[in-house]
């Protein structure tokens, strides 16, 4: 995919992602506290089966399970040495699930370390391993990139230097946020996608966070400041954390549904679910904007 046909695509009507990975491959049996690019991989028919169902459902763009397979935070699992080998079996999983009806795109996140000089880590090192894991997305023949869950706008500046080295994909820029638009590392959403903008980002927005029952104003400031497309990927709600620890979402499809609606108003034109949606939301979403 090219920025343009992404303009061309657009002109036709919103574009749907896909919803929850992480929440629904936990329901699906897959452990706390282990590398989850791993046991997809290890475990491939979940991911497929859940990812078909998004395309089912309505999603126009699947997000490949590639979301911490960089360098850096896969050395935490000891498993540094199999970045391109999971970057190419994640991408091929998510292009089988797809079936050439939705396109892939490449997943990149946060390691979730401050960059100098707040914190540890290096441009360059960030650098490096970011464009290791877009030159494997790549090669392993994504559609386009996505930059998601970031904390700041820096660590987001480096995936798109490190994307513009490898190639000319289009890459989305979505960062999490708190309800009034603030940024966890410090700095807002609004002067962040001024930013990322500026720097080549094709569409930039904000997704986890919090529901979309409270992203209305985030939303339309956002696009008040970029002259790109604006993407809203929320979860299904603010959770309740259970006796044992897990995140509980009490959105209904429905009710993310028809606020996902107002989204749209507000100025979003890519759309999708985050922690706790599953493919009913995506069905639902989609119904909603058609």
């Amino acid at each position: 995919m090219t920025r343009q046909e992404l303009l061309d695509r657009l002109k036709k009507g919103p574009l749907i992602l896909d919803g929850a990975t992480g929440s629904n491959l936990m329901k699906a049996g897959m452990p706390r506290g282990i590398c989850t690019e791993k046991w997809v991989a290890e475990h491939p028919d979940v991911l497929i089966q859940l990812q078909q169902a998004y395309v089912e459902a309505g999603s126009d763009i699947l997000y490949a399970p590639t979301f911490m397979a960089n360098r850096v935070s896969l050395r935490e699992h000891g498993l540094d040495s199999e970045t391109e080998s999971l970057n190419r079996t994640l991408v091929s999983l998510s292009k089988k699930a797809s079936g050439g009806r939705a396109l892939v795109a490449g997943d990149l996140t946060t390691t979730g370390k401050m960059m100098e000089p707040l914190g540890p880590m290096s441009y360059e090192t960030l650098y490096e391993a970011y464009r290791e894991q877009i030159a494997c997305l790549v090669d392993a023949g994504v559609d386009l990139l996505v930059a998601e869950t970031m904390l700041a706008s820096n660590e987001t500046m480096v995936i798109l230097d490190a994307a513009a080295s490898v190639c000319d994909l289009p890459v989305f820029c979505s960062l999490t946020i708190e309800a009034d638009g603030s940024l966890f590392f410090g700095g807002t959403i609004y002067d962040a996608v001024e930013e990322l903008e500026a720097m080549g980002a094709a569409a930039v927005g904000c997704n986890c966070s919090t529901g979309p029952d409270q992203l209305e104003a985030v939303i339309s400031g956002i696009r008040k400041r970029v002259s790109i497309p604006v993407i809203a990927k929320p979860n299904a709600g603010m959770p309740v954390i259970s006796e044992t620890g897990e995140a509980v979402y009490h959105m209904e499809p429905s009710e993310f549904a028809r606020h996902m609606a107002v989204l749209r108003r507000a100025g979003a034109s890519i759309l999708g679910g985050c922690c706790g949606t599953t493919p009913e939301f995506i069905r639902e979403l989609k119904k909603a904007l058609t």
